[in-house]
């Protein structure tokens, strides 16, 4: 088959052998073997491609895993994948919040240069907000490469289970326009700020969820996420000839507050813990730190039930695991990330520039592959999966992405290729890293003009001392190179004044 990017995705376009006569036979079917031979299965010649499967928390701080020092909430499995696989230290987001993060992520392209740079509702003009009926955020386009995509052609089965944010069913964005065989979840990130939802989505079909349709839809008895574990299981256990990638946005730990009681029991008592009243967005909540974290720990079980799962089919030397959050921790609907200290040392929260609202954990586990108990302070970011995941499933990523391959320092084999310069925007925030130099510029409406910090991360990871005025060489260097590693965003709300 030969693979063209059309409207809604790849277009298979068959080969075609002709024959002149009967005596030719013999030579087509030599011919059709060595196609056999040569499709991109999981068989004999494809063993050792993996399996891979990403798991994306939706929120969760750098410092709420205990891997990573958290010491109030209880996170046994993750902790183990680091024990046993690699845990990064300089990991990035794609940005600050979700919809251009994960654009990010499967694209490969920093938000200086994808499509999605910020959260933007669909459709245009219309308050979704006061109609539940509506669903969906602006569609990715179907020129973008994804992930997807590029496992798909390299012979993967693929499916994403869990939030996508990037186009309904009837866009361009659609999961399946978008190199996902399979899709079940949330089509919609507004819909994914209540656990009881009254439907999901398996690929085109809504699926009612019964013990929600009674309810004011943020109570219910059908808790998503639990439906969300469910279906990763049953696509693991599909019996398969090929490899798949399992991409696994799950919607934990971003609010609404809802856990099961089971869950809630574990931390209730705890702590002195106010009920929260609602104020500061979504719902109230009696119990609000024992609820956060029994959800990040609720989460944490069924992750363990995937890793005891591909224990058992004997697969695990075969399957690449990995672990991140698509932002930093919440400052809405009645977390305390003060008490949990959700961003560790970090300065700032979701929607921030600063190290605590993008940097985010990373773990990598595959058993024989990658060295257990390792670490890596490497600067890295979403950008880098898509090459990484070609590299290791023997496809060609897509030109002109931002992303470098972290097959390297995975595998500890060969130079590690890095980064000159990251970079992120959002809603006229910016943020550019260069080897210990961070700049961060928030545009102020007022004064209509650039207020611009400069902080040494290898001396202030906590962004606490302003160095702009002590390097101004420094500074002038970083707000130039902005110029370099951004284009104007084709949609007006992401397009910045040219303001020096």
């Amino acid at each position: 088959m030969n693979y063209v990017k059309c409207g809604s995705g790849f277009r298979a376009e068959p080969v075609t052998i002709r024959l002149r006569n009967s005596h030719q036979l013999v030579p087509v079917a030599l011919v059709l073997c060595w196609l056999l031979l040569c499709l991109p299965v999981a068989g004999a010649a494809g063993e050792h491609r993996p399996n891979i499967i990403y798991i994306l928390a939706d929120d969760l701080g750098y410092g709420e895993l205990g891997c990573y020092g958290q010491t109030k909430i209880r996170t046994p499995h993750l902790d183990r994948m680091a024990a046993e696989g690699m845990r990064f230290t300089q990991h990035y987001a794609g940005s600050a919040v979700c919809a251009p993060s994960r654009c990010v992520l499967l694209t490969g392209k920093h938000t200086g240069h994808a499509y999605i740079r910020g959260n933007d509702e669909w459709p245009p003009g219309v308050d979704v907000w006061k109609d539940r009926t509506l669903e969906g955020q602006r569609p990715l386009l179907a020129a973008e490469v994804t992930i997807g995509e590029v496992l798909q052609t390299a012979g993967y089965e693929t499916a994403c289970i869990g939030k996508w944010g990037l186009g309904t069913f009837d866009t361009e964005g659609s999961p399946h326009a978008q190199g996902f065989d399979h899709f079940f979840g949330y089509l919609c990130q507004r819909q994914a700020h209540s656990f009881y939802p009254y439907h999901l989505w398996r690929n085109g079909a809504k699926v009612e969820l019964p013990g929600n349709q009674e309810s004011d839809f943020w109570t219910g008895d059908d808790y998503s996420h639990d439906e969300l574990t469910k279906e990763a299981l049953k696509f693991i256990r599909k019996e398969r000839s090929r490899p798949y990638f399992l991409y696994l946005p799950y919607t934990v730990p971003h609010v609404a507050l809802h856990v099961p009681k089971d869950s809630l029991a574990e931390y209730q008592g705890q702590w002195d813990d106010p009920p929260y009243d609602g104020k500061k967005g979504y719902v109230p909540h009696p119990h609000p730190r024992a609820c956060y974290a029994a959800m990040i720990t609720r989460m944490d079980r069924d992750i363990g039930a995937l890793f005891d799962l591909i224990e058992e089919r004997g697969e695990a030397e075969n399957t690449l695991i990995m672990f991140s959050s698509d932002n930093g921790p919440t400052y809405a609907g009645g977390v305390d990330a003060e008490f949990f200290q959700s961003a560790g040392k970090l300065r700032g929260l979701k929607g921030s520039m600063y190290e605590g609202g993008l940097r985010v954990p990373f773990i990598a586990k595959w058993t024989g592959k990658i060295e257990p108990a390792s670490s890596s302070d490497h600067p890295s970011a979403f950008c880098d999966l898509l090459p990484t995941l070609a590299e290791l499933a023997e496809a060609d990523a897509p030109t002109g992405i931002d992303g470098l391959s972290l097959a390297p320092e995975l595998l500890g084999k060969g130079k590690q290729p890095a980064h000159a310069a990251m970079y992120w925007e959002l809603n006229r925030k910016l943020a550019v890293r260069e080897g210990k130099w961070k700049l961060v510029r928030n545009y102020l409406r007022q004064t209509k003009s650039w207020k611009t910090e400069l902080f040494d991360l290898e001396a202030d990871v906590g962004e606490e001392h302003d160095l702009f005025a002590k390097n101004p060489a420094v500074a002038k260097r970083l707000i130039h190179l902005i110029d370099e590693l951004r284009t104007e965003s084709p949609i007006k709300k992401w397009q910045h004044p040219n303001t020096p």
